[in-house]
């Protein structure tokens, strides 16, 4: 499951469970495009034969810097990377996995705006698969023309903030060395810290 995780990451986080860059407003004008980014979000996630073990995850997206209120924003370029570190990569492979494939759903929760909650769906992890490396492996998520992007209204003036959910599920296929793949259903929840983590997109998102 080496490099196949490794893009996963650089991909995903390049979100990491990301998210999109915001492309219609039914009710005022956008303005130039900006980042909007994560830091590093540890979730712990069900790993096939070898259980729960922690998935690093950062997601980004391009969005308006500021937005009408009441505006309809949607959106688009998602993208994000998840990275296991190098023992579980070494897990991985004792087991004779070397790549992974599927697609990710990825909630999001966003502040002075409707809905306050939703799921961005179907976000592509490409086919990775690669001989194994020792070391820790960043795979790629990418959004793709089979993702469902939500459409959220921007609220009363002032400013919105988006952050990655607290939950990542992931119907994905594991491929062994055999060359045969196995469908598993990849569950994750947010790790649990003191203080708690920062899941929160930066920066805000202004709303006039």
């Amino acid at each position: 499951m080496s490099r196949r995780l490794g893009r996963l990451s650089a991909g995903v986080a390049t979100t990491a469970v990301v998210f999109g860059a915001v492309a219609g407003l039914t009710a005022g004008t956008a303005s130039a495009l900006a980042p909007y980014t994560t830091g590093k979000v540890a979730y712990m996630c069900n790993f096939p034969a070898i259980g729960q073990q922690q998935l690093d995850v950062t997601a980004k997206f391009d969005g308006p810097a500021s937005v009408a209120s009441g505006g309809a924003v949607t959106p688009a370029n998602i993208s994000g990377t998840a990275t296991i570190s190098a023992t579980i990569n070494a897990l991985l492979n004792s087991a004779n996995y070397d790549g992974v494939r599927g697609k990710v759903n990825m909630p999001v929760t966003v502040t002075n705006a409707t809905p306050a909650s939703a799921t961005v769906t179907n976000l592509d992890v490409p086919t990775q698969v690669t001989p194994y490396v020792p070391g820790a492996r960043t795979f790629n998520i990418v959004q793709d023309a089979g993702t469902g992007v939500p459409t959220f209204t921007a609220g009363t003036p002032g400013s919105a903030t988006a952050s990655l959910g607290t939950t990542i599920s992931a119907p994905l296929e594991f491929h062994k060395k055999d060359g045969s793949w196995t469908a598993w259903s990849f569950n994750c929840t947010v790790k649990n810290t003191n203080p708690a983590q920062n899941r929160a997109f930066t920066p805000s998102i202004t709303i006039t």
